[in-house]
Order: C-alpha cells, then sequence, then structure tokens
C-alpha cells in the first residue's frame, strides 16, 4: 500500500469559522507545486476533509492530475480527527494507492503514528507538505515514510 498524506495550503487567517477559511493565492501556487510530485503515481482514490481549504486543496491536485474519479468528501479527516478511526477506515477502504488531503495536527500524528506506532512523535508538516508512506497495512509502526515533500 501507498499512502500519501498532504496538508493543504496556506489559508486566510480567518474566516467566519475556521472551516470556512479558503486558501490564498500563495496557498494555490503551494498546492499545486505538491500536486506536480504525484504526477505518474496510481492514484485510486483522493479523501479530503470537508473544511473549505482541504476541498479547495483536493480539486487544485485532482485538476492538475486529471484524476478521474470524483474527489470523496470524508468527516473523519478534520483537524481534530482521531488517529486510530483514521487509520481504521484507511482500512476499511481496501485499496492500495490512496491520497489523504487534511490539516495540522491530524496530518502529522498520523504520519508519525503510521511510522512510529505511537503518537509521541507528530512529523513535521507545513502547509502543503506531502507526506509518502508505504507498507503492507495502514497499522501503526508499520508504514515506512519515503519522504515528506515540502513545497519550495
Amino acid at each position: 500500500m501507498k499512502l500519501w498524506v498532504l496538508r493543504h495550503g496556506e489559508a486566510e487567517p480567518r474566516a467566519s469559522s475556521d472551516a470556512e477559511r479558503r486558501l490564498t493565492a500563495h496557498g494555490r501556487e503551494q498546492v499545486l507545486h505538491s500536486a506536480a510530485r504525484l504526477l505518474g503515481q496510481p492514484l485510486q482514490a483522493i479523501l479530503a476533509s470537508p473544511y473549505v481549504r482541504a476541498q479547495q486543496t483536493a480539486a487544485l491536485v485532482h485538476d492538475t492530475l486529471g484524476f478521474a474519479e470524483p474527489v470523496r468528501t470524508v468527516p473523519w479527516l478534520t483537524p481534530d480527527s482521531d488517529v486510530q478511526q483514521v487509520i481504521g477506515e484507511i482500512e476499511r477502504l481496501g485499496l492500495e494507492h490512496v491520497l489523504l488531503v487534511s490539516h495540522q495536527p491530524l496530518v502529522g500524528t498520523l504520519v508519525g503514528a503510521l511510522e512510529h506506532g505511537h503518537q509521541q512523535r507528530p512529523a513535521g508538516m507545513s502547509t502543503a507538505s506531502l507526506a509518502e508512506l508505504e507498507g503492507d497495512w495502514p497499522l501503526a509502526g508499520l508504514m515506512t515514510l519515503r519522504a515528506i515533500h515540502s513545497p519550495a
């Protein structure tokens, strides 16, 4: 299994609610830079948080890749979602190549848990950072972190 975890691009600092914050122009550029790293990868699904900035990020990746399947919006990819629930949901998907688009602190904690088997060493994930993990199963401690790519 290959799992990519993408943090949304830079977002505006304020909106009427956190969920409604939109990407900035710089954030869109960051996302396009990260999306280029996914060109040629055999993605089967793009799953995204329902928050606006994650939806915009996923749409940019989707369009850049010319991905045929629609982006799937899932409620378990919000900033404070439970890492163990997310791992269980990924496993239930039964897919081999998946991109998750979400937020801190979830993305750092998820990548750290998949690599180390616990949540005490979250990965540093700046805006539009893309983590690439590989392993037989999406289980805590059983995936190898191949790289974390940060936009220039």
